[in-house]
């Protein structure tokens, strides 16, 4: 099992990336993706989710209006485009996934049962 999340950078504020996260060994359109973020000396947080089959989404605040998350189950990847950027997006982001999470309210770490590497994205003012 792997989950390879890539696509990050330096950026500006007020400019987008897009995050990606290639899967493997497991049936990707059965789990449920999410993205999570950790900035320094912070906690991980969830960004945003996305059910398996049904394309079923949730984002947090901080991350609607200027996030997309989706995924193409063909290619056994994730996405997440970012717009808009801030500087207190800035923070190492992880996907992970899950074979029972809905999506529906808020994700908890604890329910996911993949973990890929992080990707930084740093984001200047």
């Amino acid at each position: 099992v792997q989950l390879q999340a890539s696509g990050g950078g330096l950026v500006q504020a007020g400019n987008s990336l897009r995050l990606s996260c290639a899967a493997s060994g497991f049936r990707f359109d059965y789990y449920a993706i999410g993205w999570f973020r950790q900035a320094p000396g912070k906690g991980r947080e969830v960004v945003s989710c996305i059910r398996g089959g049904s394309m079923y989404t949730y984002y947090t605040d901080s991350a609607k209006g200027r996030f997309t998350i989706s995924r193409d189950n063909a290619k056994n990847t994730a996405y997440l485009q970012m717009n808009s950027l801030k500087p207190e997006d800035t923070a190492a982001y992880y996907c992970a996934a899950s074979r029972f999470q809905m999506c529906d309210s808020y994700p908890q770490i604890h329910e996911f049962d993949f973990w890929g590497q992080g990707t930084q994205v740093t984001v200047s003012s």
